[in-house]
């Protein structure tokens, strides 16, 4: 199949999903184009069927801000009509629901299927403004197919903007044999506490900074904070007024994360809000256990106990002292990061979750030879 997707090319899990996505897809066969602002933040390709087509936005003074949504319906209905698409797949639902169904309308007879993800704060923060909202529930109806990354983003959606159309859940998904655990000789060694985000509000770096602190007054550790953001000039003045810079590296954004994680023994992930919950995922693929929030679609990727630990948003307290019991047992932290590497295996891994979108592709181009189970389920 001729596939678009249409995504953000920033540091974060709907630009990460749809990069491994199309990356995958490609791999399998597919010609797949990229639709964005500028080449996606993970892209790279050795199939020679992957293409970009970069969203061009005017520059005029008597537009308040520059038209990216009129310009990226322009871009997708101009890569329709030029590479003969058959289905369009667009990640992170404002502004790219509108602009995908005004390049629907631009398109005429020549449209194609639509197919929308919602990754999380599209639904969770932008769907409570109520100009958005309108817009997200009448778009919503009108596309072919709606897909979220987890039960709880789909019921949040049904919540919100009071949908009763099909959605289907398939959870986003590692590429295994690129997150994978390495050989860590563990004597002498100081053990590595990894954060890895876009460093907004919501990931809570603060609260990150404030459970490390706790945990390294009790056991040496060093912790990773892997990423960037608005929060990030704060989180440095944190970890000053803690007195803790010498345990504290600031990586910035990596290309790959995944030789990052490797070196790591614990993730953590103390969000205010996660409907999903890719980074910790990734971790788990490495064999690091996770301490994260009872929140979102996290209990749905975190097997509380087993894989890691979850805490109620505020337990700054009991997330440490968890930490420190697993920095002081090396047994333990090993035990539950070979559970959290098995659990992904059995459940998030790309060669399980790409057949699907296959599928949904397909039962859009050729609805009549294929039937997508919308039932599906994963544990959590």
């Amino acid at each position: 199949m001729r596939i678009g997707i249409v995504c953000y090319p920033t540091y974060g899990g709907s630009g990460v999903v749809a990069t491994e996505l199309g990356r995958h897809l490609a791999a399998r066969g597919h010609e797949v184009h990229f639709i964005s602002l500028e080449r996606p933040f993970r892209l790279d390709d050795s199939s020679g069927r992957v293409y970009l087509h970069r969203i061009g936005l005017p520059d005029y003074p008597v537009l308040p801000s520059k038209p990216y949504g009129m310009a990226a319906a322009g871009s997708i209905a101009d890569v329709v009509r030029t590479h003969k698409l058959d289905v369009v797949h667009v990640h992170y639902a404002v502004p790219h629901l509108a602009a995908a169904l005004l390049a629907q309308t631009l398109l005429g007879r020549d449209r194609v299927p639509l197919v929308v993800t919602l990754h999380g704060t599209d639904v969770t923060v932008l769907g409570h403004d109520a100009a958005l909202a309108s817009v997200m529930r009448d778009g919503l109806e009108q596309v072919d197919r709606v897909t979220a990354v987890s039960r709880y983003l789909r019921r949040r959606t049904r919540e919100l903007f009071g949908v009763s159309r099909a959605i289907t859940v398939i959870p986003n998904f590692v590429d295994v044999w690129q997150f994978r655990p390495r050989l860590r000789k563990e004597k002498d060694r100081m053990p590595v506490v990894i954060h890895v985000s876009n460093f907004r509000p919501v990931k809570r770096i603060d609260r990150v900074i404030r459970v490390f602190a706790r945990m390294v007054s009790r056991h040496p550790a060093k912790l990773l904070l892997v990423g960037d953001g608005p929060e990030r000039a704060a989180a440095e003045a944190l970890v000053e007024r803690f007195g803790i810079r010498e345990h504290v590296h600031f990586a910035g954004k990596v290309p790959n994360v995944a030789p990052a994680l490797a070196t790591g023994d614990l993730f953590l992930l103390p969000s205010a809000e996660e409907s999903f919950g890719l980074a910790a995922v990734e971790a788990m693929a490495c064999g690091l256990p996770v301490l994260a929030s009872r929140v979102g679609g996290l209990p749905e990727v975190v097997v509380d106990g087993e894989t890691g630990f979850l805490f109620d948003p505020d337990d700054e307290q009991g997330m440490a002292e968890a930490g420190e019991k697993l920095l002081f047992d090396a047994e333990r932290r090993y035990e539950m990061g070979r559970a959290a590497r098995d659990h992904v295996m059995a459940h998030f891994t790309a060669d399980k979750l790409i057949p699907r979108y296959e599928e949904l592709y397909q039962s859009l181009v050729e609805p009549d030879d294929v039937a997508i189970d919308s039932a599906a389920s994963y544990p959590g």
